[in-house]
């Protein structure tokens, strides 16, 4: 129920939308019912046939108005939903997100949420219009007799209320290990497909088949149990509206026999319980359904819930003249592995500095400190002389550049892919960075140029290409402050001598970190420090 009525909140918005969902509902459901229950006065009386008819066409009218009013509430919350969860998302990233798999994620953002529209599109609005119908027509029974409006009631709370409630009991533990075994199976199902030309290539095919084989065995046989249930529900459902239409035809019967009710009272009271559980049963058999959506919309939650690491400052300081950086003292963890400890460095205007250091001594965790993925456990870290705690996060993004060992390029055209590093960036800026990072021609050589797609994760460039392309980004985006690590280390000594010649010529106005284990790179630094096991040495 927590998770529902936080779920819930998320109407408030479109309240309007949601009312008018349920009076077309209501309404729909009444001109069903008034078929039947007038169609006895139609044959016993001279009752217009017209109505009937005109309660027919409405029904059809009306069901469509609800339909339409409910779906488009749940696609545009589904649509608000992704929007909050990938915001959430940027704010968790990189500190919180380094642990998950990328295969959950997925699931979560895609199958999670579209499991959602479940309860926007076929819960709220249905649980009211099925609590107006049962008011309804229990205060219209009563109108001929309290026995009969009663035993309405009973009928109505027995389907619409027990029965899902005693179904959820089993079914809630079930939807939470399906939504968490479907999202393990998403997540083995990622690394295989990256790790696929691995694969092929060590021969361990057989033995990925076999775990995917038995991933699946597990996920099918939660849903197994799951349509088991749902089946059980369903029987108990259709059963009790069987067993609660037989004991209404006995209960009118007796009333009439004892002359308390007239026959026609007694008949279309029958026909009026008969024809009214369309609702109830409705709302009952979303049960079992429901389970799946409670257990995704408790992982959506979940994730909304967590905290970041890093907090986003969005009323902080502003940096309106770069001067340099600087780390005193600092020290950084992870978890309970020592990386970085007591490093203290300077990082001046119009300076290349250089960082030297074996893999793991912490070169790139002091970077990532200097960009705020993470904050240090002890001592600071300044950019212009402000402690980096308390300078505005997206002004830090402007000042800052980090160009890492693997670049990240999305499945778009090469032009826009350098493009995110300045949105209103012209064709020539984007052309002059390209020369500066020595990918132009290879560009060009292109058939379709700047206008080439890169296929998913840059599959189809080399990891010096991409790596290029990420340098272009680095230039094209013109901060003050450039981090660099391992920048050409996919590259030959040619084209590195030529993006090292233009890393040269950006150091005037800038301040440049060079993180690289080749001497012959770190050839143009002003100053190198080295680093080993987290100290300076």
């Amino acid at each position: 129920m927590k998770t529902l009525l936080r779920l819930s909140r998320l109407i408030l918005p479109l309240f309007p939308v949601m009312a008018l969902a349920v009076i077309f509902g209501t309404a729909g459901f009444f001109c069903a019912i008034s078929i039947p229950v007038f169609g006895i006065e139609t044959l016993t009386r001279s009752f217009p046939f017209k109505f009937l008819i005109l309660a027919g066409i409405l029904r059809g009218v009306l069901h469509y108005a609800e339909q339409y009013c409910n779906h488009f509430i749940a696609f545009t919350l589904l649509a608000r939903i992704r929007g909050i969860v990938f915001e959430k998302l940027r704010s968790l990233g990189p500190a919180k997100l380094d642990g998950k798999q990328k295969g959950g994620l997925i699931s979560l953002i895609t199958g999670d949420i579209e499991l959602l529209e479940l309860f926007y599109a076929h819960t709220v609005s249905p649980v009211c219009i099925a609590l107006l119908v049962s008011a309804g027509v229990t205060a219209f029974l009563w109108h001929f007799h309290w026995i009969l409006a009663a035993f309405a009631f009973f009928s109505f709370a027995l389907v619409g209320l027990f029965i899902p409630a005693f179904a959820q009991r089993f079914s809630v533990k079930a939807g939470e290990e399906n939504r968490e075994k479907f999202s393990q199976m998403n997540a083995f199902l990622l690394d295989c497909l990256r790790g696929l030309s691995q694969t092929i290539l060590l021969e361990n095919g057989e033995k990925r088949l076999s775990m995917i084989k038995l991933k699946s065995e597990e996920l099918s046989a939660v849903q197994k149990k799951m349509a088991a249930d749902e089946g059980f529900t369903a029987a108990l459902i259709e059963g009790s509206v069987f067993l609660c239409d037989i004991l209404m035809l006995f209960v009118a019967i007796f009333l009439y026999q004892k002359n308390l009710v007239t026959f026609n009272a007694a008949v279309i009271s029958v026909a009026a319980l008969f024809s009214s559980f369309g609702p109830v049963v409705a709302v009952a058999r979303l049960g079992s359904s429901l389970s799946k959506t409670v257990a995704s919309g408790k992982r959506v939650l979940d994730l909304l819930d967590e905290k970041p690491l890093v907090p986003v400052v969005e009323s902080g300081e502003k940096i309106t003249n770069y001067t340099g950086a600087e780390c005193e003292n600092v020290s950084f963890a992870y978890d309970e592995e020592k990386i970085l400890s007591g490093i203290s460095l300077s990082f001046p205007k119009n300076k290349i500095i250089g960082i030297q250091g074996k893999s793991g001594s912490g070169k790139s965790t002091l970077l990532k400190l200097f960009m705020r993925f993470w904050d240090a456990d002890s001592g600071s870290v300044k950019i212009s002389g402000m402690e980096i705690q308390t300078i505005n996060t997206a002004d830090l993004r402007k000042t800052e550049s980090y160009v890492t060992q693997e670049t990240m390029l999305f499945h778009d055209t090469i032009e826009n892919n350098i493009r995110i590093a300045k949105l209103d960036a012209s064709r020539e800026e984007i052309v002059s960075a390209c020369k500066k990072a020595s990918v132009h021609d290879f560009i060009q050589s292109l058939p379709n140029g700047y206008e080439t797609k890169v296929s998913e994760l840059g599959e189809n460039f080399s990891g010096g290409e991409r790596q290029r392309l990420g340098l272009a980004r680095s230039f094209l985006h013109g901060s003050g402050f450039l981090l660099l690590d391992e920048p050409t280390s996919n590259l030959d000594s040619f084209n590195e001598r030529i993006i090292l010649d233009s890393v040269k010529v950006e150091s005037k106005e800038k301040t440049i970190v060079l993180v690289s284990h080749r001497e012959s790179t770190l050839k143009i630094c002003d100053e190198i420090h080295k680093i080993e096991n987290g100290r300076k040495s």
